[in-house]
């Protein structure tokens, strides 16, 4: 299996499983997160998702050039345009992502993390768009995501050299959230997601839609925008839970609804 996904009290755990090409993206595992993504997506019991790859060299190191698609760069990027099933560009999907990055996040390996929501890393990783140098371009969503993320001049030189970016450099960009020692990434990534298990699952679908639909509105647009993950939220059991529960001084149980 090119990619293992495992589900355990409400955290599910997806791993890019091929160490030996540097957990490199083949269509058998592009079309397998793809499945993925589609089972998170209609399982509100998951709350939190945590992907990474295996072994300590990479995270992922980007599509495998190995792998023959038989498709033309055009032909690969309309194919992009008309399913999003790229983390990156997914739009449809409101599950907290965590991104567990161990090692190299190259080309693909890079724009999944750009899809995630909070992002952890092993001091030992670096991350780059190097598609130029083969003669690609970072269609899946690092072209147009990592200048929205990063600064607009470090995003198009990274882009434009392909040169690799440490991680602590990542994090004074701010696409970071934490950086530790290899030994410690697991345990930080296990607080991080307790974090997100304490709080209400609607809430945390609610922030996810509203912060990924707005962030190029107005402010005054972005403010007034009434998403169906907004609504749920305050309108459900939970929203009266947790009121109930800082009164009571004791841990809310959430309910998803």
């Amino acid at each position: 299996m090119s990619v293992t996904f495992d589900i355990e009290g409400h955290v599910a755990r997806v791993t890019i499983d091929r160490p030996d090409r540097m957990n490199a993206i083949d269509t058998a595992a592009h079309k397998r997160l793809g499945e993925i993504w589609d089972v998170v997506e209609a399982t509100p019991d998951i709350r939190c998702v945590v992907l990474t790859g295996a072994g300590e060299r990479a995270f992922c190191a980007g599509a495998d050039l190995k792998d023959d698609t038989g498709k033309s760069g055009v032909e690969y990027w309309q194919d992009i345009s008309e399913d999003f099933a790229g983390i990156a560009l997914r739009r449809t999907l409101k599950t907290p992502v965590i991104a567990r990055v161990n090692g190299l996040a190259l080309g693909g390996g890079l724009e999944m993390v750009l899809g995630c929501d909070i992002v952890i890393s092993a001091d030992t990783a670096r991350f780059a768009l190097p598609e130029a140098k083969v003669g690609r371009i970072p269609l899946d969503g690092g072209m147009v995501l990592l200048q929205r993320l990063i600064p607009r001049n470090i995003a198009v030189g990274m882009m434009m050299t392909g040169r690799m970016v440490p991680a602590d450099e990542m994090l004074r960009y701010g696409l970071v959230n934490a950086v530790v020692p290899l030994a410690d990434l697991d345990a930080e990534v296990d607080a991080w997601v307790a974090d997100i298990l304490a709080a209400a699952p609607l809430s945390l679908r609610a922030i996810k839609a509203l912060a990924r639909e707005t962030s190029q509105l107005p402010i005054h647009d972005a403010f007034m925008r009434q998403t169906p993950e907004l609504i749920d939220a305050l309108n459900s059991e939970d929203a009266d839970e947790g009121v109930t529960a800082f009164r009571e001084k004791r841990a809310p149980v959430w309910k998803g609804r």
